[in-house]
């Protein structure tokens, strides 16, 4: 099964991990087989949000004001379960300084 790990930071950039912890936990995992792929992301400064209503585009640059967590970016894997995936997401460096969010591909 396919799941999609959204790495969730909380702000906090003097606790996060270092890039050679997340490298090896990517290394760890591409060389398992699990990771299918995953990147970060830019800082929600740099992002762009569409709605459309009543047929009319609507963008907003930037994070909404409120906001504290920010996507830092994501991974997907392939487990045999949620109990694997649940694993493998414990293993990320970020779920020591920020949260992983697990969710499974839509099946029909």
């Amino acid at each position: 099964m396919k799941y999609l790990m959204m790495v969730v930071a909380d702000g906090k950039a003097s606790e996060d991990p270092t890039s050679d912890d997340i490298v090896a936990w990517v290394k760890e995992m591409d060389d398992r087989g699990i990771r299918l792929f995953g990147n970060r992301v830019v800082s929600p400064d740099e992002a762009t949000t569409v709605q459309v209503r009543d047929g009319e585009v609507l963008l907003t640059d930037g994070p909404y004001a409120e906001t504290r967590e920010q996507m830092a970016g994501f991974d997907i894997i392939e487990c045999t379960d949620l109990d694997q995936a649940i694993e493998v997401a414990a293993q990320h460096p970020m779920a020591r300084h920020g949260r992983i969010e697990v969710r499974p591909f839509w099946q029909e």
